[in-house]
């Protein structure tokens, strides 16, 4: 198939697009060029700014293809310019949501498609949810011919999946871990989560793909399994080989405390427990099954990571913060005590 990618180099369509390649679909990539040189030889790249529209339209002018997988649309405006771009240039038009969309505070642990959206804790996913409505709209009035995916915490090669992290990433709660530093854990590290390695969510992703039966529909892929944080975090000790020095905090305390944006990603998604029910894409992709466990694929991460000096972005400020935040706390407790 003919396929084109807005974006397609990042943690979620990296993945995807080394498998379509390997299985000899002719694929486009629209992006600034980035990470050029670790996609395979038969991937062909347009250069574009995707948020000039003039620019991009005169670039794939002439251009229809079989589907076109939306990476990087994060509010109703780009996907208006998306609709503009592609309606009448392609058969499928594939929008990577979110998972973060569902209601919150849950009404139940086990999620599906039908489970109702609306989180008032992230802005992040209430623009999802207006995409979502835009697109499905779309569907119904015209039948641009829309399929919406929501992903969960997906994670790839170069960065552990975590809790509480700030803006360089996963890299300094690993090194925190490696000198025997307390780490912050949201909660009591008890709450269920599901993390899924990119590769696996390639496969269901590449079996929606020119799938009549997937257009017009929701789907959500992940993982079947459900570990908790405790499980995650030590997870990543066990690879580095030393033992894990938890410091709990309250998902709330740390939300008040925080330079970061805590309450989106943890009130208004991580620090719920929930278990997702994947029938609906196995019903419509019925090979798709996630092999890659969380232990085997953080252990992997863990090791691409030491392997590579050039994923470890030292982050000072954010090393900072959990020692204040701990300091903070401890002298808290000593004045509650005395």
């Amino acid at each position: 198939m003919k396929i084109l990618f807005v974006g397609g180099t990042g943690t979620i369509s990296m993945a995807i697009t080394r498998l379509l390649a390997s299985q000899g679909h002719e694929l486009y990539l629209l992006n600034r060029g980035n990470r050029t040189d670790e996609l395979p030889e038969n991937v062909k790249t347009i250069v574009a700014d995707i948020n000039n529209e003039e620019e991009c339209a005169a670039k794939l002018e002439g251009m229809s293809f079989d589907c076109v997988g939306e990476f990087i649309g994060f509010v109703p405006s780009q996907i208006e310019r998306d609709i503009r771009l592609f309606s009448g240039k392609t058969k499928q038009y594939i929008y990577i949501s979110s998972a973060s969309a569902y209601k919150k505070p849950p009404e139940g642990y086990v999620i599906t498609e039908e489970t109702p959206l609306g989180n008032p804790y992230w802005e992040y996913s209430r623009n999802k949810i207006a995409c979502e409505k835009l697109l499905m709209e779309k569907f119904d009035r015209e039948g641009f011919p829309v399929t919406i995916v929501r992903p969960s915490h997906t994670y790839d090669e170069r960065s552990v999946p975590l809790g509480v992290h700030g803006d360089g990433g996963s890299w300094q709660v690993v090194k925190r871990i490696m000198e025997g530093k307390p780490v912050i854990i949201h909660g009591d590290g008890t709450s269920l989560w599901t993390i899924t390695h990119n590769s696996d969510f390639a496969k269901a992703y590449a079996g929606l793909i020119g799938n009549t039966k997937a257009i017009g529909e929701t789907f959500q892929i992940t993982s079947d399994e459900s570990v908790n944080w405790n499980d995650i975090y030590n997870a990543i000790a066990d690879a580095v080989g030393v033992e894990l020095k938890p410091y709990y905090v309250a998902s709330k305390t740390l939300a008040d405390m925080s330079d970061y944006d805590l309450t989106g990603s943890l009130i208004g998604d991580k620090a719920n427990s929930v278990i997702f029910d994947n029938s609906k894409v196995k019903s419509v992709v019925p090979d798709f099954k996630a092999e890659i466990s969380a232990k085997d694929g953080i252990r992997m991460t863990v090791r691409n990571i030491l392997a590579h000096p050039e994923l470890q972005h030292d982050d000072e400020e954010f090393d900072k913060w959990c020692d204040k935040v701990i300091d903070a706390l401890e002298k808290m407790k000593e004045n509650f005590n005395g």
